[in-house]
């Protein structure tokens, strides 16, 4: 489903995304977080071609859960164009979040 890539920054990875890009704050320790990988992974096989998936992990990387004032896990932020556009908290089902990602995308 996920590809781990580095990249100098969590800006220049989303300016440099010719799709929007759909990330998944979470942490390891986070139930509702582990609840989303299968579900993720179906939206990633209807969507892949529409939206990249990436998995931001909150213990890790603070700053960024900070900057985008992630208060709950599961957070989803949809970026378009390197700004986000749309945000989820919690768990949500495949067959929803990819009929709701489709008009946004």
């Amino acid at each position: 489903m996920t590809t781990k890539k580095e990249f100098n920054s969590f800006e220049e990875m989303l300016s440099g995304s010719d799709v929007p890009v759909l990330v998944d704050f979470y942490a390891d320790w986070c139930g509702p977080c582990q609840m989303m990988v299968p579900i993720l992974e179906q939206v990633n096989a209807q969507l892949k071609d529409r939206l990249r998936i990436v998995k931001i992990d909150t213990e890790k990387y603070t700053g960024l859960a900070s900057q985008y004032t992630i208060a709950a896990l599961p957070t989803l932020v949809l970026f378009k164009e390197g700004k986000a556009v749309y945000r989820i908290e919690g768990v949500v089902e495949a067959p929803q979040l990819v009929q709701h990602l489709k008009t946004l995308i």
